[in-house]
């Protein structure tokens, strides 16, 4: 009964999946046009305030932030009916979010592959640790992983970790033609940020695309954390693990106000994009809607995922999340079972 579910599940997404022109052609300007503008103001500020400056690169970082979910419906090819148009557009957007492309769209088609898998993690995704792994882990395993897991770290150092280094080098075996898109991504962005600090001067480049990147990466990384850490998520060994209840029950609908449900690409529908990649942004929200098996997937608000920010662990017991106090608890508990039990 439940397989019968899903594949009616996956078979009502199909209407969903064909992308439309004309609405692709409208996001690229009604997201581009207002980033470049948005740019030019905070540039015209400086002379006037640097509050007022950094207003503005706060909304062309949400901008930005718009314009990496198109680079991501072109990695994959959900946001051109043309493959070649995805992926010449989606390496522009790539060069503007300082994303490679190939690179990118290999490590999040794993993902996509593989989330919610407890014995498939390591590749585009976020490191999770089971309560019995970190517990069995050596000293420095779990410094590693609380520093990791550090709000400050993930948010605050992640961006420029993952934008600025990590995604300027190759994979381990990556083909000819992926190693060329990474290579010309990085000579663009070089070429980019030369002839902007030659143009209007390294301090003000620097202080507007500086803004505007840590914005745009912080929100970035947090949208990736919260949808797919939430207290009642779905972890499953593989010979247990199913590719719908993964989407479903292991992605969240994050429900946004709707201005920032519309500057973050109506990602925050996060269950219908994992059901089928295939569908563009733009459509992921009428897919929700109309769709009577999703109506009571696992929902968070803007108030409910600040509660994300305490889940550490996967307990493979409980099925949860947890924090590191819920672990001291725990430990707390056994002890004092076992001790009664010896006495």
């Amino acid at each position: 009964m439940m397989k019968q579910m899903q594949k009616k599940l996956r078979k009502q997404m199909a209407p969903y999946e064909k992308p439309n022109t004309m609405n692709s052609v409208w996001q690229l300007v009604n997201t581009t046009v207002p980033f470049f503008l948005l740019w030019f103001l905070a540039y015209q500020s400086l002379s006037i305030s640097y509050v007022l400056t950094f207003a503005i690169c706060m909304i062309a970082g949400g901008f930005l932030v718009r314009l990496f979910i198109i680079f991501h419906d072109c990695c994959h090819y959900s946001f051109f009916k043309n493959r070649l148009a995805n992926k010449i557009f989606g390496t522009i957007a790539g060069i503007l979010t300082l994303f490679p492309y190939s690179k990118w769209q290999h490590n999040h088609s794993v993902h996509h592959a593989t989330s919610s898998n407890l014995d498939k993690r390591g590749t585009g995704d976020i490191w999770v640790l089971t309560v019995d792994e970190y517990l069995s882990a050596p000293p420095l395993t779990k410094f590693a992983y609380r520093v990791y897991r550090n709000p400050f770290v993930m948010f605050g150092l992640g961006p420029i970790y993952v934008f600025l280094i990590k995604n300027r080098f190759n994979r381990k075996n990556a083909r000819l033609k992926e190693r060329i898109n990474t290579y010309i991504t990085n000579i663009s962005i070089v070429a980019l940020v030369g002839l902007l600090g030659w143009t209007i001067g390294w301090e003000p480049f620097l202080i507007i695309q500086g803004t505007i990147f840590f914005i745009s990466g912080s929100l970035g990384i947090w949208l990736f954390y919260v949808q797919h850490t939430f207290e009642d998520s779905y972890f499953e060994e593989n010979e247990n693990w199913e590719y719908v209840k993964a989407a479903v029950e292991g992605s969240s609908y994050y429900k946004l106000p709707k201005p920032l449900q519309w500057l973050t690409g109506n990602i925050g529908f996060h269950h219908v994009h994992h059901l089928s990649p295939r569908i563009p942004n733009y459509k992921l929200e009428e897919a929700h809607n109309q769709t009577y098996l999703l109506q009571n997937v696992p929902t968070i608000t803007l108030a409910t995922s600040l509660k994300s920010l305490q889940f550490r662990l996967w307990d493979e017991q409980a099925k949860k999340f947890v924090g590191f106090k819920d672990l001291s608890k725990k430990k707390e508990k056994n002890s004092k079972v076992h001790i009664e039990s010896e006495l």
